[in-house]
């Protein structure tokens, strides 16, 4: 072989060599510009909860009001007055949030609260058309008294209940158990109350 194709020889291999040095630095730089690259601006190896960074927001908050009807004493222990109230359930059930505004008070003037404060809702669960509501200590405990008052209260939570869809009655629990007469004794609780609207004002 001649020196010239000998030359020509180690020229072409060493341009080959050259060529895929080049043709590895490309593919391995491409290849670490798309494990980095961000995708959307987040970073494809986190996974991201709903809310985070403002993009999204939590399912609870986007869950959309439930109007109820609550009712609420008079300033005479007379009459009980309703009030038109929107709840947001959350975690709890409808006939439980119900409770819990009732037991925050009203809002409009005029109205007074029916149950005593530091009263807390410890279950509520439906069946057979029957709410039972089950009460802390303090719903008896901490009650002003009087018959006039005893009615608002036990009118105030049944018929508040009995407006929501699939509840006739209601059974009221002082601490997980049934009372012959859960405040001043002028009224039978051991049986479920059916409402009485007649005692509504509008």
């Amino acid at each position: 072989m001649t020196r010239g194709a000998k030359r020509f020889r180690l020229g072409f291999a060493l341009l080959a060599v050259a060529v895929l040095l080049v043709l590895a630095i490309v593919v391995a730089g491409c290849g670490k510009k798309t494990a980095e690259s961000p995708q959307n601006g987040k970073n494809p190896g986190v996974v991201q909860e709903p809310g985070e960074n403002g993009d999204d927001r939590d399912a609870g908050t986007q869950q959309a009001g439930q109007k109820v009807t609550l009712y609420f004493s008079d300033d005479q222990a007379m009459y009980l007055v309703p009030e038109e109230r929107e709840v947001v359930t959350g975690g709890d059930t409808l006939e439980a949030a119900t409770v819990k505004e009732l037991i925050k008070g009203p809002r409009k003037a005029g109205l007074n609260k029916t149950i005593p404060e530091g009263t807390k809702l410890l279950s509520v669960s439906v069946q057979d058309g029957v709410a039972y509501v089950n009460f802390s200590k303090e719903f008896k405990t901490k009650h002003w008294g009087g018959s006039a008052g005893e009615t608002m209260t036990i009118y105030s939570v049944v018929n508040t209940l009995c407006k929501l869809p699939g509840i006739q009655k209601v059974q009221f629990l002082l601490e997980g158990d049934r009372q012959e007469s859960i405040l001043d004794g002028n009224m039978d609780t051991s049986v479920p109350v059916e409402p009485d609207f007649t005692l509504v004002r509008e």
